[in-house]
């Protein structure tokens, strides 16, 4: 039996939940396109089944910021999803801030805990940006209200330019090294 990855490309594509600006990149283009790739990665593998929760750029989500959230939610609920993984670009004031984090609802769920790191550790080896670790984030609604472990990837940072110009002309990488950290997690590298 395949183990089913939803992937969630944060945000939508326009109007409401749209995600951070930098460098003349948008998070929520930057998740779509890597979420692509994420996804052709597991389909080329028999051991998982993906599944995207914005199968075409234009694919707008819920009709407020919280209705597109419960909607991502309920999209990996509803299928079943063994595992999700909620793709996103960080953004700080200081546009020094850089590296890949993970983010988890409690540090208690050895589940979730265990894929994070080994999402976080497999991105960093693969893109060279630093690894900022794996950080409980209990309040937000795609990790409290999935009933599979859930992380929340924070790729990059759109808002550095050394971040965002590898999410810019290497966007596989980002792809690779989740793909390589799920892989670690079920013990297949």
């Amino acid at each position: 039996m395949s183990i089913k990855v939803f992937i969630d490309q944060g945000h939508n594509p326009s109007g409401f939940n749209t995600g951070a600006e930098g460098n003349g990149l948008f998070e929520q283009d930057i998740t779509y396109s890597i979420g692509v790739l994420l996804y052709d990665l597991f389909a080329s593998n028999s051991e998982f089944e993906p599944r995207l929760s914005r199968p075409t750029p234009e694919t707008v989500l819920g009709t407020t910021n919280s209705s597109s959230l419960t909607e991502r939610v309920n999209l990996a609920n509803s299928w079943g999803a063994d595992i999700f993984l909620s793709l996103h670009t960080n953004a700080a004031a200081n546009e020094n801030a850089s590296g890949c984090e993970t983010l988890i609802y409690s540090r208690s769920s050895s589940i979730a805990r265990g894929l994070a790191t080994d999402i976080v550790e497999q991105l960093s080896l693969v893109t060279g940006l630093r690894n900022r670790g794996v950080i409980e984030r209990p309040g937000l609604y795609v990790l409290k209200r999935t009933r599979m472990p859930a992380v929340l990837v924070e790729m990059g940072f759109i808002t550095n330019s050394e971040d965002a110009e590898l999410m810019r002309y290497s966007p596989g990488l980002f792809a690779t090294g989740i793909y390589r950290g799920v892989l670690k997690y079920y013990g297949f590298i």
